[in-house]
Parts: C-alpha cells; sequence; structure tokens
C-alpha cells in the first residue's frame, strides 16, 4: 500500500491500514465498505467498557478512533511471565466479549495491549462478530500463546475456573478426534478400495424385479408427498387426505393385476386398460367398485327374495293339492 497522505502510516493488514492523526487519535482507512461496516458495528458493541477504542467519526471507508497506547502481548511475553493475574485478566476479557454479543470469544495475543494500570485494551476487532461457525473455546489466543505459555495459562483456568477448564478441554479432544476422523477418510488409497468393494451391496438395478419394486416404491412415496402437500395447501384434512391416498394406490394396484391378468387370458386386457384410463381420467377411483360391490349385494338379495318368493309359492301349490286329492276320498267313500 502507498502512502499518499501527510499522515504517518503506524499500520496496515489485509482489512487496510492505520493512520496516526495525532497523539490520542488515528484513523483506519478500509479496502472495501463490507469491512468498515464489520468493524464498527463490532466497536460500537464495546463502547459502554473501557476495553476498546472510542470511537469518533466514520465514513464509508474510514474510521477515526481513540489511538491505542500500551504493550501487546505477544511482546509483553517475550520478556515477562504470564501471571495468574494476567490470566485473570485473559478471562474477564473473554467475559466481555461474550456479555457485549461477539459470536467470536477469542482474540490473538498481538492483538491485545496491556495498559500501564495492568488493564487490557483490544483492537482490531472486525472478526468477532458476523460469524456463522466459531471454535466454541478461544482456539486463537491458545495457539498465539505458544505450548509453553498455553500450558501456564490452561493450569491456571483450572486453578481459578476448573468448570471453564474442563470444558475447553473438552473441545480440545474433540478438536483431535475429528483431525483423526479427517485423515482416516482422506486415506483414499486403503480406504477407497474397500469401500468400492462394499458398496457394490447397496446397488439395486442390476436385479430388474427388485429394481421395478423399489421404483414403484419411490413413485409412491414422491406422489404421496406432492400430493399431501398439495392438499394441505388447499386446507384439506391431513388423515382424509392420507386415507384417499391409500385408497387410490390399493385401487391403481388391483387394476394392473386385473390387467395383467386379462392380457394373460387374452381379450380381457384392453378393456381392462380402457376401463382404468376411463375412471382415471374421470377421478372415480375406487368409487365405481364400490356401486358394483353394492349392486351385487343388491343382486344377491332380490335372487335370495325371489327365491324365498318361489318356495312359499310351491308349499301354497303342495297344500291345495293334498286339500283337493283329501276332498275326492271322501265324495268316493260317501258314493260306496
Amino acid at each position: 500500500m502507498v502512502n499518499d497522505s501527510p499522515l504517518e502510516m503506524i499500520g496496515k493488514g489485509r482489512q487496510g491500514a492505520v493512520f496516526k492523526v495525532t497523539e490520542d487519535i488515528c484513523v483506519k482507512v478500509f479496502g472495501n465498505e463490507e469491512d468498515c461496516e464489520r468493524e464498527y458495528y463490532a466497536l460500537s458493541l464495546g463502547q459502554d467498557t473501557n476495553m476498546f477504542p472510542k470511537v469518533y467519526a466514520k465514513g464509508p471507508l474510514y474510521i477515526v478512533m481513540e489511538f491505542i497506547k500500551g504493550v501487546d502481548l505477544r511482546e509483553y511475553l517475550q520478556s515477562q511471565p504470564l501471571t495468574e493475574e494476567l490470566s485473570k485478566r485473559l478471562i474477564e476479557m473473554l467475559v466481555t466479549f461474550k456479555e457485549i454479543g461477539y459470536e467470536r470469544i477469542d482474540h490473538h495475543k498481538r492483538q491485545i495491549y496491556i495498559q500501564e494500570d495492568g488493564s487490557l485494551k483490544v483492537i482490531d476487532v472486525a472478526r468477532t462478530v458476523w460469524r456463522d461457525r466459531v471454535y466454541p473455546y478461544p482456539r486463537k489466543l491458545l495457539n498465539s500463546l505458544g505450548e509453553d505459555y498455553k500450558a501456564v495459562f490452561l493450569s491456571h483456568v483450572q486453578a481459578m475456573a476448573p468448570e471453564l477448564y474442563e470444558e475447553w478441554q473438552h473441545y480440545i479432544r474433540m478438536e483431535e478426534m475429528s483431525k483423526q476422523i479427517y485423515d482416516v477418510l482422506i486415506n483414499q488409497r486403503k480406504f477407497g478400495k474397500d469401500i468400492g468393494k462394499i458398496s457394490k451391496k447397496l446397488l439395486t438395478k442390476k436385479d430388474e424385479k427388485n429394481y421395478v419394486t423399489l421404483l414403484e416404491g419411490l413413485m409412491y412415496k414422491v406422489f404421496k408427498e406432492e400430493w399431501v402437500r398439495t392438499m394441505l395447501v388447499l386446507g384439506k384434512d391431513p388423515d382424509e387426505v392420507m386415507e384417499k391416498i391409500d385408497e387410490y394406490w390399493d385401487y391403481r394396484e388391483q387394476q394392473v393385476y386385473e390387467n395383467l391378468t386379462a392380457k394373460i387370458k387374452g381379450s380381457k386386457g384392453k378393456k381392462g386398460d380402457r376401463e382404468w384410463q376411463r375412471e382415471e381420467d374421470t377421478g372415480k377411483y375406487g368409487k365405481d367398485k364400490d356401486k358394483r360391490d353394492k349392486k351385487d349385494k343388491k343382486g344377491k338379495k332380490d335372487k335370495k327374495d325371489k327365491h324365498h318368493h318361489h318356495h312359499h309359492k310351491d308349499k301354497d301349490r303342495d297344500k291345495k293339492d293334498k286339500d283337493k286329492h283329501r276332498d275326492k276320498k271322501k265324495k268316493d267313500k260317501h258314493r260306496h
């Protein structure tokens, strides 16, 4: 970045550059408006605390703010030890991040400044907000401390906040397990060949009979889901919709069976196809079958009633013949 301004450039990074305006004020110039808005939003969340630079003005690509003095933690630890008091201050910093609404409860040591009174101030906080995914423990802070100071800091946390320590250790272990799982999955030479062989057990297209069954099941599932969704949009009762769907598919399967049977026998197949097509177009589905069942029941009842009527008629005829025969016998006897 070329500095064409009369101001002294005191820092630069991937977001932009910082210029010194006075001994107490600086201006941060950004390369795009989104980074500027993000930084301004993050700073505004912490304006009621003493941990963040005070904001004095803002433009589309710049923020005028307090110039933070002191020694950054990276430089400080090069000559000074990490004491329990400093560790306590770092935990308090993370608590403040949580309280003001940051998504990433974490910060790099070079962006943390120790003041003369031992308090902490932070800069470059844009990446603490507008985050979808973050580590659930201060990974950036721990790793930036280095292995030795990381161990010291964790020992202080264990002593001062054992529950917090256990949770951080849990997430550290989960991260290690994730790395191991990744290593297994990425090892294509060993894992890829084995999975290629055993995955053949999942193939279904070669078995034509099973393939047709699975394809029919797939069509049924899709049809059922889409029909239910459509009917619900129209305000229909879900149970009633499901019942109608089952009724339709039962009828459809019966029609397929009848058509196949008719084709085997010869002449009935085409008639079955025509009947199915007509009933499908009219939306009758199983209604005609219900009518046929009712008609069959009525026919059986009429036949039974007719048989009962003929039975009584035959009995009456036999009775008349008997009476007629008895009268004839009486007359013959009387004549003799």
